[in-house]
């Protein structure tokens, strides 16, 4: 059973790097597309992306955090 958390906490460790490195690419980008075009009325694709990278980032922090709890628990 304790593998079996350490493997899932590992995966979802994994997520959390995935998540964060495709929302700073989406920032830079949207940044890169601001730039270029001087005015910002709406929200762009890039900084929807982003937001939506950012949430999912807090999402699998919070499983992880979740797992990493269970584990203690299983462990005393």
């Amino acid at each position: 059973m304790n593998t079996f958390l350490v493997i899932v906490l590992l995966a979802a460790m994994v997520m959390v790097v995935v998540s964060l490195v495709r929302g700073v690419i989406a920032f830079l980008k949207s940044t890169k597309v601001d730039l270029q075009s001087g005015q910002q009325v709406d929200a762009t694709e890039f900084q929807l992306r982003q937001n939506k990278a950012m949430a999912s980032r807090v999402k699998w922090q919070a499983f992880a955090i979740i797992v990493l709890a269970v584990i203690m628990a299983v462990a005393t």
